[in-house]
């Protein structure tokens, strides 16, 4: 048996037990289900995770679109989130985990930083105040999409072309770190696709292996963290379950369908829309007390 064939055994069984737990709660709370806008929230689910299926990240696309049809409340994001979108990037992993080879004690090294990242920043971020949230998501929206356009453009690191299917010495520590911290920073909403393909076209890595990598952490990471979110109710039900029923929807959609337009045009429409939602989000926190 491969470490391929392991890692996709064991999360299976983590999102069995994260999605009973999820189930659970949402039993537990049947009365926060009901209401809001469904279809607004449907179409957010899919067309979200759609685009992440095509390494374009699902975080920045959710949040502009709760921003822009107020589906969902601004403190409850980074929960609702990582709880919605577990299901469908776990599926997206399932099924890239074999897209390239690659050297299975870089991949298992970098999966497992990723998770203590997000564990430690999920007990940091359920207990931020609503200002906080604003301005964590208005920084991280920034950023990524600073990355996002880098990546698009060739700039930096994604100019780079290496071949390396695997790291060692001071380059795995690198790796390893850096992913922890890209860990941590999911839990207020920063996506880790671009910032992943960025670090492993900068360590002279095959830019595929960014895949199984990106997709194996955030699976894994979430489906961690998201017991926490849980745990605190510190996510928006309704919104949360619409992603993870139509998320996956989605990415069975953009597995099995051609892409029929540029994402080149699509990620620095996105890129905007990014900037223009980061600068709605830091000006409601310049309203809200701290």
């Amino acid at each position: 048996m491969n470490i391929i064939t392991i890692l996709r055994i064991a999360l299976i069984i983590f999102v069995i037990a994260s999605g009973a737990y999820f189930i659970k709660d949402l039993l537990a709370h049947k009365e926060d289900i009901k209401g809001g806008k469904p279809i607004a929230l449907a179409l957010i689910g899919c067309i979200t995770n759609l685009l992440d299926t095509w390494g374009i990240g699902s975080y920045a696309t959710t949040q502009a679109g709760f921003k822009f049809t107020k589906s969902s409340e601004d403190l409850t994001v980074p929960g609702t989130l990582n709880v919605g979108d577990t299901f469908p990037v776990t599926l997206e992993a399932l099924l890239f985990f074999g897209f390239v080879d690659i050297d299975p004690l870089t991949l298992v090294l970098m999966l497992a930083a990723s998770i203590i990242g997000a564990l430690v920043g999920a007990g940091i971020v359920c207990k931020w105040n609503l200002k906080m949230v604003r301005l964590g998501l208005g920084v991280g929206l920034s950023i990524l999409a600073v990355v996002l356009f880098c990546k698009n453009a060739g700039i930096g690191p994604f100019g780079v072309s290496g071949e390396a299917l695997g790291l060692t010495g001071i380059k795995l520590v690198i790796g390893i770190v850096v992913n922890f911290f890209l860990g941590a920073l999911m839990m207020i909403g920063v996506g880790l696709y671009a910032p992943c393909m960025a670090l492993c076209a900068a360590l002279g890595m095959n830019i595929g292996t960014a895949f199984p990598i990106m997709m194996g952490s955030c699976a894994f990471l979430m489906n961690a963290a998201c017991f926490k979110f849980i745990k605190e109710g510190r996510y928006d039900r309704r919104a949360a379950l619409y992603l993870a029923v139509f998320g996956c929807i989605g990415v069975v959609i953009a597995y099995k369908v051609a892409c029929f337009f540029s994402l080149k045009t699509l990620t620095y429409i996105i890129c905007v829309v990014m900037i223009y939602t980061a600068i709605m989000f830091f000006r409601d926190a310049s309203k809200t007390e701290a």
